[in-house]
């Protein structure tokens, strides 16, 4: 289980037999425990302690993990005593690393895709990306975009856009009236905003579709499968600068991204006083119903996937998503909406 963090299957079994005793030991001790040879178990301790993961007490000196760089100025021996560092913590940035790894790698992937596809049809890079600069240029792009569409425009939108200010897209109802679709997906934070909720409320009653997510990933917005217009910068969502992409494979990432999200966003609805509520989506499946009634009888996630001929990781991953449709983050705050609103 643990070679997915990059440890060998005998550093894993050291490793799982040190976190089962309850203090410093010997590496005979360990020897006997994990069953393995000793000059075996002294060589996995010595990459344990260099990665972090155990730490060791030099005869007549405290028990420490290694610092970065000192992993060859001691060499394990059969006096020195170890200890498993805190899994949630050695391991947890063992994981952290990989899962950033793992993004690092699909944003290459995507990249190598593109240039791929680019080189087989004999595009440039700068017949798909135009970087724009300056407000007056991207508020003119901004408009473009929205006049280019013919059947929908997506956008995801995020509070304090300084460019094209909340309720200033005078290209959105002339699109509007062209029979365009707009689909958009709003920042939470957008309703905190002076007038947040009423701008919301007159979109929605010109004929918009607006969900709401927690944290809208990065603003954009895409015209059909044709263009598309986002951020030029990382973490830089209210800048002026930004990126013009034709229809190429960097459009078609960021149109599954935007449909990843409309998934799990949450509708909204008016209510009489102009204000905005956030749906919570009543419709469950009977499957999540069945999962919230074992849930709050107190049956454990492995007790209800074998009620339910689930696996435990389809069930966790089904109470995650009622999880997010009921907007809390504990178990214990969706029991409550679960009672509120007559769930299970």
């Amino acid at each position: 289980m643990l070679t997915a963090l990059g440890l060998a299957e005998d550093e894993e079994r050291l490793y799982r037999t040190l976190v089962t005793l309850p203090g410093p030991v010997t590496a005979a001790e360990l020897q006997a425990g994990a069953g393995l040879p000793a000059a075996v178990v002294l060589g996995l301790l010595g990459s344990l302690t260099a990665r972090g993961l155990v730490l060791c007490e030099a005869e007549g000196s405290p028990v420490e993990p290694a610092e970065p760089g000192d992993e060859g100025r001691h060499e394990p021996s059969g006096r020195d005593r170890y200890a498993v560092a805190p899994p949630a913590v050695a391991l947890g940035a063992l994981l952290r690393q990989q899962r950033d790894d793992l993004r690092s790698a699909e944003t290459e992937l995507v990249a190598l895709a593109e240039a791929h596809r680019l080189a087989t049809i004999g595009r440039t890079a700068g017949d798909v990306i135009e970087v724009i600069t300056g407000t007056d240029a991207v508020r003119h792009r901004f408009a473009q975009v929205q006049h280019a569409a013919r059947i929908e425009v997506r956008s995801m939108v995020v509070p304090n856009s300084t460019v094209v200010p909340p309720g200033e897209n005078a290209a959105e109802p002339v699109s509007m009236a062209r029979g365009v679709r707009y689909r958009v997906i709003v920042d939470r934070a957008f309703l905190e905003m002076p007038g947040g909720h009423q701008i919301i409320a007159e979109a929605i009653e010109e004929g918009e579709e607006v969900r709401f997510v927690d944290k809208v990933p990065i603003k954009m917005i895409i015209a059909d499968r044709e263009l598309g217009m986002l951020p030029l910068l990382q973490d830089q969502n209210t800048a002026p600068a930004s990126v013009l992409v034709q229809a190429s494979g960097v459009l078609d990432a960021m149109i599954a991204l935007y449909e990843e999200v409309w998934q799990r966003a949450r509708p909204v609805r008016v209510h009489a006083d102009a204000t905005v509520g956030i749906e919570a989506g009543d419709d469950l499946e009977d499957v999540d119903r069945q999962i919230l009634m074992l849930l709050l009888a107190g049956l454990t996630d492995h007790a209800i996937a074998g009620s339910l001929a689930l696996s435990a990781r389809t069930v966790q991953r089904r109470i995650r998503h009622l999880m997010d449709l009921a907007g809390v983050t504990t178990r214990v705050q969706l029991g409550f909406h679960a009672a509120r609103k007559d769930w299970a």
